[in-house]
């Protein structure tokens, strides 16, 4: 019977550490994670390039959304990993047919925090997926000194019923960091 419950709990251990080695295999979002003046900046990247079936979902004036969820974790040896705190920072871009500009916004835990109309197809992108930096998200959270904590951020894109193929499949893209606080 103990050596039963014994293999039991190997098992959990190995099946709970299992997402996390593989998500450091295949990262399709890259994050720094920087801690100073007792708040935690996070940057992040969506690493895929625009595809023309993107191209296409664009153009064709719907509203693209990439919601990013940015966790802040703690890593725990026997139990789960315990999350502290949580943001969402969704990026939109709408084109517009008849002015043929980009309307892009981003929003955080449903603020608006900036929304602007250009022009550049590429810029439009960026602002999508790789224009976040130095986010100021986690302030006034309360870290042990000298403990090991993780930022997770986990992105998906919307309308996911759309009749094209997104660049990655119907998993959520994710990838996270580690870091040390130091007080």
């Amino acid at each position: 019977m103990l050596v039963r419950s014994a293999l039991l709990m190997m098992a959990a251990l190995l099946l709970s550490a299992a997402p996390a080695v593989a998500a450091t295999d295949n990262q399709k979002v890259q994050v720094v994670p920087l801690s100073r003046d007792g708040e935690i900046l996070v940057s992040f990247q969506l690493a895929e390039a625009l595809t023309d079936e993107m191209r296409t979902a664009i153009h064709s004036g719907l509203t693209i959304k990439f919601q990013y969820t940015v966790e802040l974790r703690r890593s725990a040896t026997v139990w789960f990993d315990r999350k502290i705190d949580s943001h969402v920072v969704t990026a939109t871009v709408k084109y517009d047919t008849l002015t043929r500009r980009y309307q892009i916004s981003r929003i955080i835990d449903g603020r608006i925090e900036w929304a602007d109309s250009i022009d550049s197809e590429d810029t439009a992108w960026k602002e999508l997926t790789n224009d976040f930096s130095r986010l100021a998200l986690f302030h006034g959270v309360a870290l042990e000194p000298n403990g090991e904590y993780y930022v997770r951020v986990r992105a998906n894109a919307s309308p996911r019923n759309a009749s094209f193929v997104w660049p990655w499949a119907a998993d959520d893209a994710v990838g996270f960091a580690k870091f040390t606080f130091i007080r």
